[in-house]
Parts: C-alpha cells; structure tokens; sequence
C-alpha cells in the first residue's frame, strides 16, 4: 500500500473510532441532510464549534427544514443570529434559502458547481456540502486541514501563501472511497490531535508519516508572518431610556452589522470622543449622563465604545422602542454590553 493508501486507512480507522459526534453529523459511512451541514458551516465560518452547536440546535429545532428557513421573517433570523457575527452571512443564510426553496424545489446541488452559484456559498462551503452530503470526492480544506498538511508535509512556506500548496497536497489525499468522512476525519485529526498548539503526536494515527514530527518541531508549522497590529476604535452609544423602554434604531443593510437593531452610535474613528463632542452629536438634546466605557473586539479592528444615557427625551422619528430585557436578548453583543452597564432600576 503506498503511503497515501496507509494514511488514508489508518487516519479513516482512526475517525471510525473517535470522531466527533456533532449534531450536524451522520454516523461514519452515510452521508448527511444537506440542509444541516450547510447551516452548520455557514455558522461555523467565524465561530468555533461549541459556540456554534447552541445556535444551530436553536435554528433546526425552530426551522427545521432549507423550506421553512425560507419562509422565516428577516427581523427573527438576525435576532436567533446575535452573536455569531457577521451578520451578512445571515443576510445571505436567508437568501440561499430562498433561492433553494424557490427556484431549486427546496434541493441542494449535489455538485460543486451548483453550489457555488448559490449566495453565500464559498468554495470550502461548497466542497465540504459537496462532499459530506452528498458523497462527491472533493477537496475541503479548512483551517484545521492547513494545519494539518503543513505538518504532514513540512510545509516551509509562511501562510497566506503557503495556501495554494497546502490545497495542492490536500487534493493529492482525497479519493472517490469515503469523501465524506474523509473530509471530516481532517477536520476532527486538527480539532482534538493535530491542535494548535501542543499538538498531541502520541496520539495521532499518521504521526509515522508526518514530516513536521520526523523533523522534531511539528507545532512550528504552519509558518506564519508577523501579524499586524489590530487597529482601535473609539465611538459613542446613546442611550435613551423612557417609561421602562429604551430606544433602539434599524442599522443600514450594508456594512458592518448590518440590519440588525442596535443603540444609536457615533461614528467609529481612531481618536477619542470627548464629552462635549458626544453631547453635540447625540440623536436629541437632553442631559447625557457617562455611564462608562464598553470594549469589543471584531475581526479587523477593535472598539472602545464610550455609552451615554438621558431620560424622557423627544426622541427622532424612526426610533423603536423596547424593553430592556428584549433589547438585551435582540441586539448584537457589542450593544447588549452597552445596556448591561445601564441600571435597570433608572429603565
């Protein structure tokens, strides 16, 4: 047996035994509902999979099927959405839907192509359908997967560019037998064995095949560059508090938290907001009492986001007015900080 062969068997014996059982998956050997590897991995993209497995349970219990996703109302979708991030990929979540229940007869693709035409839908989300529910010998790389051919293989190359030759060698493993579970014995191998950090060799089914480990330094792979430093933000959030409710405003659909419902905020810009400055900008007049300081941290910047709280304003046109406690539970994390500091006893 080559050495693919060997890898592939003992690493295909290896998940038959300790694979992960995910509320998404199907028992070794079969392949899985369409509709719930997609959710999974469109959840998955920016979360790690015990933050995932919550919301995910959350979503198929209240749309069970791609049909009834499809027919949910865009407002319950982002608020079951706060706190995976990125809210356009919950824009785009109801717009594959749609598109899937409307045009497609409420069926997935079952190739990679078709998949990729649909919205949100990216060449790993593709494969990974593609091959864990429907079977077909693709290649799905994720970042456990890269972590894992760059040890495998002793992969010099620094990512991001060491990519293309991780994919490469990716591909050079995948086979028609089993692409499903194949895929998903990578993934797991990187989740629980070949970790980020002190990876567990001892326990890894293809430790005498890997490179990174014969060289006597496999948590050095992959090779990365120096990160750059993440920039910060400073903004204001208004909050406007009357008869027990606060105020809250509907976001552009564009841009970053998009659509969802959130407290009335500043622009976010390098430099520091002073009181006066924050008076001046606020929605309506009134005394804007400091409340304190919230940080956030998103994917490419992070915040500091200074909340000011006035009672019994004439509030401007197109504000909602909600509950506390709702707005707690309807509003992205960032915003939900930015209440929790308030004082329930002044709402």
């Amino acid at each position: 047996m080559t050495s693919v062969g060997n890898i592939r068997a003992r690493l295909l014996a290896w998940y038959d035994a300790n694979g992960r059982t995910l509320p998404w998956r199907s028992p070794p050997g079969e392949t899985a509902d369409p509709y719930r590897v997609w959710l999974s991995e469109i959840m998955l993209q920016q979360t790690t999979v015990p933050h995932a497995t919550p919301y995910f349970l959350t979503f198929t219990a209240r749309w069970p099927s791609v049909t009834a996703l499809a027919g949910a109302e865009d407002g319950e979708v982002m608020a079951a959405w706060a706190g995976l991030g990125y809210y356009a990929r919950a824009r785009n979540l109801l717009a594959c839907a749609r598109v899937v229940a409307d045009e497609l007869g409420g069926r997935f693709p079952d190739e990679e192509d078709g998949l990729l035409r649909l919205p949100g839908v990216g060449a790993y989300t593709a494969a990974a359908i593609a091959a864990i529910a429907f079977g077909r010998p693709a290649n799905v790389v994720d970042g456990n997967v890269e972590r894992v051919m760059a040890r495998l293989f002793a992969v010099e190359a620094p990512l991001p560019d060491a990519k293309p030759e991780l994919n490469r060698r990716a591909a050079g493993l995948v086979r028609p037998h089993r692409p499903g579970d194949w895929a998903q014995a990578l993934m797991d191998l990187g989740a629980t064995v070949c970790r980020p950090a002190a990876p567990l060799c001892e326990a890894c089914p293809v430790e005498r095949f890997c490179a990174g480990f014969a060289g006597g330094d496999p948590g050095g792979y992959p090779r990365r560059k120096a990160k750059a430093e993440r920039p910060h933000r400073h903004g204001v959030a208004w909050l406007m508090v009357a008869g027990g409710k606060v105020a809250l405003v509907r976001r552009p659909a564009k841009g970053l938290l998009g659509g969802m419902l959130g407290l009335p905020t500043s622009e976010w810009r390098e430099t520091v907001w002073r009181a006066a400055e924050a008076a001046a900008a606020a929605p309506a007049s009134g005394a804007w009492r400091h409340l304190g300081d919230v940080a956030h941290v998103f994917t490419h910047f992070s915040l500091t986001l200074s909340v000011y709280e006035a009672h019994d304003l004439r509030a401007p046109e197109g504000v909602i007015w909600m509950p506390r406690e709702e707005a707690v539970a309807g509003t992205p994390t960032v915003f939900r900080k930015a209440l929790e500091i308030s004082r329930p006893s002044l709402l």
